[in-house]
C-alpha cells in the first residue's frame, strides 16, 4: 500500500480528467462567434460546438424556438469542417479509453488494498490503466489543438442557409470547452505517467522465491 500512493493519485486525477473530457464534449462553447448582423442573431454572439451551433434570437426563426435556436450537425453535411467531425469521434474514443483506464486502475488498487500480492496482475493492470490514460489524453489533445488553430486563424464555416449563420464571423474566440479540454489532457497525462511508473515492492519473500 505504501508504494502505491502515486497510483491512487493517478486514479483521482484520471477521474477528474475523464469528467472534464465528458464536459468539454457536451457543451456547445467550442468557438464563440461575434457577428455584425443582429437581425436574427439578436445578441451578436453564436456558439459553435462539435455537435450543434446555437445563438440567442428574439425572432421565431424555427417552430418551437423563440430565444435560443440550435441546429444539430448532421452526419452527412459536407460544409462542416473536418476538425468538428474529428472532435466528435476522438472525444468519444477518449471517453471510452478513460473509462477503461479508470476500471483497470480500480482493479489494481483493489488488489493492493485487499492485500492480494499478485505482482504480475497488479503491475499489468496499472500499466494497462496508464496506457489508456495516455491514449485518452492524446485523443483529446488532437481536436482541442485543431479547433484552437481554426479559432486563432479565424477560419470560416460555410453553414447551410437553414442554420441562419453567416459563413464567417467578424471575430471569433476560443470557448470554454477548449481550456476545459486542455486541463483534461494535462490531468490524464499525469494519471498515465503515475500509473506507468508503478514498481512492485521487492520484499524478502519475493527475493527468496
Amino acid at each position: 500500500v505504501s508504494t502505491s500512493h502515486l497510483q491512487l493519485a493517478a486514479f483521482a486525477l484520471g477521474t477528474v480528467g475523464w469528467i472534464l473530457c465528458t464536459i468539454s464534449m457536451g457543451i456547445v462553447e467550442w468557438r464563440v462567434w461575434h457577428v455584425d448582423n443582429t437581425t436574427i442573431i439578436s445578441s451578436g454572439i453564436a456558439w459553435v460546438g462539435i455537435w450543434k451551433v446555437c445563438f440567442i434570437s428574439y425572432l421565431h426563426v424555427s417552430p418551437g424556438y423563440e430565444e435560443q435556436f440550435c441546429h444539430k450537425f448532421s452526419g452527412y453535411d459536407s460544409s462542416i469542417p473536418h476538425e468538428i467531425y474529428a472532435a466528435q469521434g476522438l472525444l468519444l474514443i477518449a471517453m471510452f479509453m478513460g473509462l477503461l483506464g479508470l476500471t483497470a486502475t480500480i482493479f489494481a488498487l483493489r488488489n493492493v488494498y485487499m492485500g492480494i500480492t499478485d505482482k504480475t496482475l497488479i503491475t499489468r493492470f496499472f500499466l494497462v490503466g496508464g496506457f489508456f490514460y495516455v491514449f485518452a489524453s492524446l485523443c483529446i489533445l488532437i481536436p482541442v489543438s485543431w479547433n484552437f488553430y481554426s479559432v486563432t486563424h479565424n477560419q470560416s464555416i460555410a453553414f447551410p442557409p437553414s442554420y441562419y449563420m453567416p459563413s464567417s464571423p467578424a471575430v471569433q474566440e476560443a470557448g470554454a470547452a477548449i481550456p476545459i479540454g486542455i486541463v483534461a489532457v494535462i490531468l490524464l497525462l499525469l494519471s498515465g505517467t503515475f500509473s506507468l511508473s508503478y514498481r512492485f515492492p521487492v520484499t524478502v519473500n519475493t527475493i527468496m522465491k
